[in-house]
């Protein structure tokens, strides 16, 4: 007899249907998987017999052949163990196929029968939605992420024998409910707030305009400054997530099963810090099952990268698609994958070697040669990239002791979060949401400056010795700073500022 059960797989962050056909005949006992399974597809045959055996089922003795279509696409994970099982069940007539003929069934099966949970249950609700059927069935451990879909009933199962009375018309299994509007009303914020950094003022304006902009930044400073403590703070000035947005990251942590089990969606924008050992596919993706990397779990987010010199200089390199394309390609002679990578790069690094290059209370050793090899590490197309370079110097007593806080995380949001919306009606027609991803086209149309701003970037192109890339950068950072505040044009004093944050480019940097 045919059985026929709808389940899904994950390929990339997104999930596409898998047709489960099993077929029993009379012959020698063989249990035979085919439609290109890979591993832990193919042992699913010792979980599902035992599950159904004790579960107090009959497991048929007879010729099993079970075909996951569509053929061509390699199968992977544990997610087929549920409606292989129930596929046999239905085609030795314990139910009526038709029952389950508008559901998608997924889930991994223990021995004795209950439902583990999988990886991607996210994408496989979105995709049965999309596909236009009923509901999806899924282990209870995965309840939380999947009904955040809304259209589609969306039921929890603990085990083998309740799907099965389910089946039958012997019980009720009522559909989950996520309130939405409540889990983005609770938000957990990390609890770092720029209201405890002491002093270095410059350099959480530098900050506030990154996010305001969606900039790249890197920091110099010594050793102590403070330049991963300011980092760490940066998404607490980031505008909030959008329902859009957290449904894209959750697919991602989702499918790398790294989402939590109590954890619905991904409510706070990512910040991911990678040590300087990882490798190239550690940072970007790959590997023999390929995987989003640092880059995509990142996205909507923050990647920081400390100690930016340390990385292995052709780890750094392939960051430059990710950063120009928002997006990470990883091609194998199977198939190739595409992953989001839409992030805020923000690295840190010493000035030279020992780090105390410029430093007034630390004399620095390092020669002429130590220091430029240590920053030819980075590459000058990787830090044509980064739009905003600042300095951090250490912070003097007299700051450290202060007695009045700061200004609070939630105060510079807000106006972060002003000057984005700004942008957003402004680029609404393009491509595009941010002033850093302006093209060339886009900053002449946006960015035109009077006599007297072209003049002061003649000078500061002459004087300070500015490289040429570094006129458009300019450009994109004092569109930000009008925005910030909430100017239609964009004057002096915002080149100004804008030039101060290019103090990598200056051609008159001396060493010690």
């Amino acid at each position: 007899m045919l059985a026929k059960i709808l389940s899904s797989a994950v390929i990339g962050i997104d999930a596409y249907l898998v047709e489960v056909e099993i077929d029993i005949s009379l012959g020698l006992p063989v249990f035979t998987t085919v439609g290109l399974p890979e591993a832990s597809v193919k042992e699913s045959r010792e979980r599902v017999k035992s599950a159904i055996n004790n579960s107090g089922y009959t497991f048929p003795d007879d010729r099993i052949t079970v075909n996951l279509a569509p053929a061509n696409i390699k199968k992977e994970g544990t997610g087929f163990d549920l409606p292989i099982a129930l596929g046999i069940l239905a085609a030795t007539g314990l139910f009526q196929q038709e029952l389950i003929s508008d559901y998608l069934v997924l889930g991994e099966l223990s021995l004795d029968g209950r439902i583990k949970p999988v990886t991607g249950s996210l994408s496989m609700a979105i995709a049965a939605r999309d596909a236009g059927y009923k509901g999806i069935l899924i282990p209870d451990d995965n309840i939380n992420e999947a009904s955040v879909v809304k259209g589609i009933e969306v039921l929890p199962v603990k085990n083998l024998p309740q799907v099965v009375n389910y089946l039958q018309g012997f019980n009720k299994i009522e559909p989950a409910v996520t309130d939405i509007e409540s889990i983005f009303a609770h938000v957990n914020r990390s609890g770092n707030d720029f209201a405890e950094v002491m002093g270095q003022e410059h350099v959480k304006r530098a900050m506030e305009v990154a996010a305001a902009g969606g900039h790249n930044l890197i920091m110099i400073g010594p050793p102590g400054s403070g330049k991963t403590m300011l980092a760490k703070r940066i998404p607490t000035i980031l505008p909030p997530l959008t329902f859009d947005e957290a449904i894209e990251t959750t697919k991602i942590f989702s499918v790398t099963g790294m989402l939590e089990q109590e954890q619905a969606l991904v409510t706070e924008r990512p910040f991911r810090t990678p040590h300087h050992t990882m490798s190239d596919a550690g940072l970007i993706g790959g590997g023999h099952i390929p995987r989003p990397g640092e880059v995509s779990l990142a996205h909507n987010g923050v990647l920081f990268l400390d100690e930016l010199p340390e990385f292995k200089k052709h780890v750094l390199e392939v960051l430059r698609q990710p950063m120009e394309d928002l997006k990470v390609t990883i091609s194998r002679a199977a198939s190739t994958l595409t992953y989001p990578a839409s992030f805020m790069l923000v690295a840190a690094m010493n000035p030279c070697p020992c780090g105390y290059l410029s430093d007034p209370k630390h004399e620095c050793r390092c020669t002429y040669q130590q220091i430029r090899r240590y920053r030819s590490k980075i590459s000058g197309p990787l830090m044509d990239r980064i739009d905003i370079h600042v300095d951090v110097p250490a912070v003097p007593y007299k700051d450290l002791m202060q007695d009045s806080m700061a200004e609070t995380s939630e105060k510079i949001r807000k106006r972060v979060t002003k000057a984005r919306d700004l942008q957003s009606e402004r680029l609404k027609r393009t491509k595009i949401y941010c002033n850093a991803q302006m093209s060339s086209r886009h900053i002449k149309k946006y960015c035109k400056i009077d006599n007297k701003c072209s003049a002061l970037l003649e000078t500061a192109i002459d004087k300070l010795g500015l490289s040429a890339r570094a006129y458009n950068r300019v450009l994109k950072i004092a569109r930000t700073i009008a925005d910030l505040a909430r100017e239609t044009d964009i004057r002096v004093d915002h080149i100004s500022e804008a030039i101060q944050y290019r103090s990598l480019d200056r051609g008159n940097v001396k060493y010690t």
